[in-house]
């Protein structure tokens, strides 16, 4: 496997474990549940999930390509970045390994604009779920800030791509939302069954992760700053 292709995997999973985290975990089932409550229509419900994970895929696309497409189109900021990239990959993969541990926590301030969007999208109905997407993928919470800025963005920024990575890495947030879009039009009793477990898988795979993005970042660091080769 080259490494470009390693790098869309890596943006693949970390969207992927961005959208199952607790927090956008939950924002997502309870907006495709308030914006798709017409439970007597599943075509409305399915609607209503596939407008919501475009609006938040395209979101994520959308920032990561203008962040990206900045940072690299600045020659003095883009060579700082090629000639500084390798040695501050290591304190940052060690920094978003124990947000990812919980060793570390922050906050994150609140919006009041936020609240105002989201009745404007909730007086939408299902049409404000495309909207609702778009402000809930921008709210970010300390472990989808983490994959996001310390993660997503640095792999790249490495690689030089503003579109096709943030591109998967917006598409694998979404999936996981379809998938709750489609329970909820089958059934209410079959999202609980699978939040659970998803929850279960997240918890490990989030632990899995942080702790290999701890040991990258000490072996980064190591190899960096002191030259020692494992």
């Amino acid at each position: 496997m080259n490494e470009f292709a390693l790098a869309i995997a890596s943006a693949f999973w970390f969207g992927m474990l961005t959208s199952i985290s607790p927090c956008p975990l939950a924002t997502n089932i309870a907006a495709i549940s308030f914006v798709g409550r017409r439970v007597d229509s599943p075509r409305q419900v399915f609607a209503a999930g596939l407008l919501y994970t475009s609006g938040r895929s395209l979101a994520y696309l959308a920032l990561a390509s203008l962040l990206v497409s900045s940072m690299l189109s600045a020659p003095l900021l883009a060579h700082a970045l090629q000639k500084y990239m390798n040695r501050a990959l290591g304190p940052i993969l060690i920094l978003v390994g124990l947000v990812l541990l919980e060793v570390i926590s922050f906050n994150l301030p609140g919006s009041g604009f936020g609240d105002r969007v989201q009745k404007k999208a909730e007086s939408m109905g299902v049409w404000g779920a495309g909207l609702l997407g778009i402000l809930f993928a921008l709210s970010f919470c300390p472990t989808s800030a983490a994959l996001f800025f310390g993660s997503l963005l640095p792999l790249a920024l490495h690689q030089g791509s503003g579109v096709m990575l943030p591109g998967v890495y917006g598409l694998a947030t979404g999936l996981p939302v379809l998938l709750f879009a489609v329970l909820i039009a089958l059934g209410a009793n079959k999202v609980g069954q699978a939040f659970n477990r998803i929850q279960a898988f997240e918890r490990w795979a989030r632990r899995i992760t942080g702790a290999l993005f701890v040991l990258i970042g000490v072996y980064y660091c190591l190899a960096t700053f002191w030259g020692i080769s494992l």
